[in-house]
């Protein structure tokens, strides 16, 4: 079954147009569509049936999807996946609504798991979209407080990415009739993952080729995002730090020389290459957790997604 087919699929010819065309327009972008694969792969590594599953995969992709529409208002972001986003290309208000109903959607979708499974499945994801909200509060939070801890930042990753990961590999998992067990194993995984995940995409938000990236590089230092790389810079600092801390309170309308001078502080204190240590070691995890799982063609193929993930330049 094409994941990415059966979320084309989906019809948001409707009325009013206003609100259900920025809902198309956003799916159709593409993506990875990693969640929803998560969820499929480890049904399958379980055996489970394609069609039981789906439902509750696609819902988990409409329902990322919505958290992006309402961070690209909250980021003031202007290019998602290489195009214009929603809030651009229509309005905040109408990114705010349409993401309202995508929410809704998701719901909608949900429900159509099989009828025994439904009261645990809506309990998971329940559980990580209050997750999932916590962590984006945590990194609005972080904006405005003076210091964050690494260990901070890691648990605010992995309510914000993590857990959207996990979930989809657990729910894949429990519909497919996976003991509780290989459950948390699946979910420990993905949390390692997504945390890799998130890292990296920190990374390439300073280092990414804007070609593959699909959205501008260097928004993370226009606005003086505390992520990973920046506090790996923080705990380096010597003399350069009252250049850092200049540069990263700044609000400009050009980021063209911030973003310079503040990507070359972090290359001279060897940042990148301490980041992407922390990725491949938590790749490292997360692979290994799969080894104490089923050795069938799903789970290679959730190592191949792991590795893949974890080195992409997009």
């Amino acid at each position: 079954m094409n994941i990415n087919n059966e979320i084309l699929k989906l019809d948001w010819k409707r009325e009013p147009y206003g609100l259900y065309e920025p809902i198309e327009y956003t799916l159709a972008a593409g993506g990875k569509r990693v969640r929803p694969q998560l969820a499929m792969i480890a049904s399958q590594m379980f055996g489970g049936k394609d069609e039981e599953v789906l439902p509750a995969a696609l819902a988990l992709e409409v329902f990322h999807n919505f958290t992006l529409l309402h961070d690209d208002v909250m980021d003031k972001a202007d290019v998602r996946r290489g195009r214009p986003t929603v809030h651009v290309k229509w309005n905040e208000n109408t990114a705010i609504l349409s993401g309202d109903q995508m929410l809704i959607e998701a719901y909608k979708l949900l429900s159509g798991v099989p009828a025994d499974k439904l009261p645990e499945v809506l309990r998971l994801f329940n559980k990580m979209a209050t997750e999932i909200c916590e962590g984006q509060q945590y990194d609005v939070d972080f904006e405005s407080q003076e210091h964050v801890a690494i260990d901070e930042y890691l648990n605010m990753i992995r309510l914000k990415t993590s857990v959207l990961l996990a979930t989809a590999l657990q729910m894949g998992a429990y519909i497919a009739g996976a003991d509780a067990q290989a459950q948390e194993a699946l979910y420990q995984f993905g949390i390692a993952v997504g945390l890799a995940f998130q890292i990296q995409d920190d990374i390439l938000d300073v280092w990414g080729d804007p070609e593959t990236f699909g959205k501008a590089v260097g928004g993370d230092i226009s606005c003086n995002k505390k992520t990973f790389v920046y506090l790996e810079a923080m705990g380096r600092l010597g003399d350069e730090a009252k250049d850092l801390e200049m540069w990263y309170s700044q609000v400009m309308e050009d980021n063209t020389e911030k973003i310079a001078a503040v990507k070359a502080i972090f290359e001279q204190l060897g940042v990148r290459e301490a980041c992407e240590a922390v990725v491949a070691q938590y790749t490292q995890s997360a692979l290994a957790i799969l080894d104490t799982l089923p050795q069938n063609a799903a789970t290679e193929q959730l190592r191949q997604l792991a590795n893949k993930l974890n080195t992409r330049k997009e």
